[in-house]
């Protein structure tokens, strides 16, 4: 049986690492990304340095289409009329090119990290 300072330490505790994981998880950005007729919408994508990012990425077109990135190191396949997440970073300061495979001439973006 525990004491009851050792309950009370524990308790605090417990608050501590509820509160820091709420607030790192408060501090991650989300950025929307849409496919259309072949092409992200934003083609640009600025995001801050240093900081985990939440990629939500909406395939509008009716046929499939893979997020790629040989820089931030991901590949998806989102389905047509899918969404998909995608966590990237955290980023040092640069820009990060991606493209979607399938219709590599017309489906590129960056993302910026500054």
């Amino acid at each position: 049986m525990l004491a009851q300072g050792s309950v009370s330490r524990i308790a605090v505790l417990a608050a501590s690492v509820a509160l820091f994981c709420g607030a790192a998880r408060a501090a991650e950005t989300e950025v929307q990304l849409v496919i259309k007729n072949h092409r992200f919408e934003p083609a640009e994508l600025k995001v801050p340095v240093g900081q985990r990012v939440k990629l939500i990425v909406h395939n509008q077109d009716s046929t499939p289409e893979e997020f790629e990135s040989h820089s931030l190191n991901r590949e998806k396949v989102i389905p047509g009329g899918a969404k998909a997440t995608i966590f990237i970073g955290p980023l040092k300061a640069g820009r990060y090119n991606f493209f979607g495979e399938y219709n590599e001439a017309t489906a590129k973006g960056v993302v910026i990290a500054e």
